[in-house]
């Protein structure tokens, strides 16, 4: 196993942020190769984008579940992406670099380049969302010098996710998000993640209680008939039970798990099947 955690380098006065001195980071979690089984082996890698409403990033949403795609043989990258004090688009770009420092060293680092996911969690889940619709508009791309899909992702996983700024919005996230430019009608437009799907979106795995009493069921809805109607392949689950924040749906992220709720733990193993079939 290769560990390391790497910086995220962004010129925060370039794009006009404060983001209060945080630096943000890449944690590469890579299996090794071996003679005896494939020294040739390529990844598929998880890129993975814990929740906290912009305020913070979870634990509970970070390692562990870096550790359950790391089972399956895949590479897992977490990002600890600026928060609170940092606005829009701090976190899109971090996000961006990552992806970008992955396909950069492919090689030294194993990785399968057409099936590179980024994993997103409730706020999280909203970031891996907001990148895979915007990872080509013209002020990510302007920024890094990109020209050719440098940074575009393969496919996103989205976990309980936070997805529109209308009616069904988890305020909270997008008060951290944008600010006092919260009220701004157009960057509430940009952010507003099913408004924001094209033809270059990749496809989405998504998965969301119908319970869930913080971030509706209805933002996974959102973005799910959004991608069906630019034909963009999506799979789909609503679990009848269980709340917010769910994670592994394990003991591994929470001791008192289990019950009704336990089946929604089922979400991992199937994600990992869907990466394979990408």
């Amino acid at each position: 196993m290769n560990y390391q955690v790497l910086d995220i380098k962004i010129d925060y006065k370039k794009i006009n942020v404060d983001n209060g001195g945080y630096q943000p980071t890449m944690s590469l979690y890579l299996p090794s190769n071996s003679n005896e089984i494939d020294l040739n082996r390529k990844r598929p890698t998880v890129v993975i984008c814990p929740g906290g409403g912009y305020a913070f990033t979870s634990d509970r949403e970070a390692e562990p579940v870096a550790l359950k795609f790391v089972s399956a043989d895949y590479n897992a990258v977490i990002v600890r992406y600026s928060v609170d004090k940092a606005k829009f688009p701090a976190a899109l770009l971090e996000l961006s670099y990552a992806v970008a420092k992955i396909r950069e060293n492919a090689e030294e680092w194993n990785v399968d380049t057409e099936k590179i996911v980024v994993c997103g969690f409730s706020a999280g889940g909203h970031l891996a969302a907001s990148f895979s619709t915007l990872w080509n508009k013209d002020f990510v791309k302007e920024y890094f010098g990109y020209k050719n899909g440098e940074n575009k992702p393969n496919g996103m996983i989205l976990c309980y996710p936070v997805i529109t700024s209308g009616e069904k919005a988890h305020r909270g996230s997008f008060e951290y998000l944008l600010g006092e430019k919260v009220t701004d009608k157009a960057l509430m437009e940009l952010v507003s993640v099913e408004k924001q799907v094209s033809e270059d979106t990749p496809p989405a795995f998504i998965w969301h209680t119908f319970e869930d009493g913080c971030v509706p069921v209805e933002n996974s809805l959102l973005i799910a008939n959004a991608l069906a109607q630019k034909k963009i392949s999506t799979e789909l689950h609503i679990f009848p039970h269980g709340g917010h924040g769910l994670s592994l749906v394990n003991s591994a992220v929470c001791s008192n798990y289990g019950g009704d709720f336990a089946e929604c733990g089922a979400w991992a193993d199937m994600a990992i099947r869907w990466i394979k079939n990408l």
